[in-house]
């Protein structure tokens, strides 16, 4: 499939300055200076004025000093993924590419995002949430399960667990993290994640880790992880994937660009895992593997992203 362009010709002064907001606080900090240097590279190279930020230091300082006409946040997990930043940005009036605060702050928080998809009738797989307050007990029944916390991204502090016994320990590890932690049924299948980018779903692709899921290590660090596009499924099974990945972004408010990922069971049933609103934009990144695959390139990406600030 190709990818409909949002724009035929390109101005690269119709956006002034552009600030590129990366780093931050969060666990994701590291692959967030990776995506964030790639995007100010390629607007530097289509002639887009631009800065990059790190958002660990003074941001407002920052952004009152540069003056932004827009704001490319590729910043990932708390603080910049999950409506704050957004927030921020609204209140200084910069405009920004991507889900505004309410769609971010919820996909951020993979319970509530789960809450909403099950109240609609989607696909989820089944999940409970432990906390001070219980829910260990309720949360062996699902065994064989993942334990992760509810409020981090990138398979952060994820553990797959199928013992009761190793159970409270896992949870304790993802309670490190803060917030709640989900236990959520682990299904067995293959995984498949769907890029969207100006509400046009991207080729699916399907991903195969050497380990037991695809964790942080397989997602940023190693060279053995197999993205495949073609994803294997059927042109009609892709179409069932794509349309659900487009009703399950939309049912949270998310807007512009973001990815949505899924296991498929035995069966052939597809289960919705999360939404990402800030995807990464590293060299390892599938946002960027399935825009490649429509017919953009990483810079012609990036141009495209940045076109969706304006129909906020």
């Amino acid at each position: 499939m190709q990818y409909n362009r949002s724009c035929d010709r390109f101005d690269p002064e119709a956006f002034g300055k552009v600030a590129v907001l990366y780093g931050g606080h969060s666990a994701e900090r590291e692959v967030s200076l990776t995506s964030g240097e790639r995007v100010h590279a390629a607007l530097t190279r289509t002639g887009v004025k631009c800065q990059l930020i790190d958002t660990r230091e003074d941001v407002v300082g920052q952004l009152l000093a540069y003056r932004p006409d827009y704001a490319f946040i590729a910043l990932h997990g708390r603080g910049g993924e999950d409506g704050a930043m957004q927030g921020l940005l609204e209140t200084m009036a910069i405009p920004y590419a991507g889900s505004g605060v309410m769609a971010s702050a919820l996909a951020m928080d993979k319970y509530r995002c789960k809450l909403l998809w099950q109240a609609i009738g989607l696909p989820t797989p089944e999940f409970v949430v432990v906390n001070e307050g219980g829910g260990l007990e309720l949360a062996e029944s699902l065994l064989p399960a993942f334990v992760k916390p509810s409020l981090e991204g990138s398979s952060v502090g994820v553990t797959r667990v199928d013992r009761v016994p190793d159970l409270a320990a896992a949870c304790e590890q993802a309670g490190q993290h803060g917030g709640p932690v989900l236990v959520e049924e682990f299904i067995d299948g293959l995984e498949f994640t769907v890029g969207i980018l100006n509400g046009q779903a991207l080729p699916v692709i399907k991903i195969e880790a050497d380990g037991q899921f695809y964790d942080y290590q397989a997602k940023y660090l190693s060279d053995n992880t197999r993205y495949c596009i073609p994803c294997g499924l059927t042109a009609s099974k892709e179409q069932e994937l794509q349309a659900l990945a487009l009703t399950a972004f939309e049912a949270v408010g998310c807007s512009g660009w973001g990815r949505v990922d899924f296991m498929q069971d035995y069966q052939g049933r597809f289960w919705l895992l999360e939404v990402n609103t800030i995807p990464g934009m590293t060299e390892h990144s599938l946002v960027p593997m399935a825009a490649k695959d429509a017919g953009l390139s990483f810079d012609e990406l990036v141009i495209e992203i940045l076109h969706t600030a304006d129909v906020r």
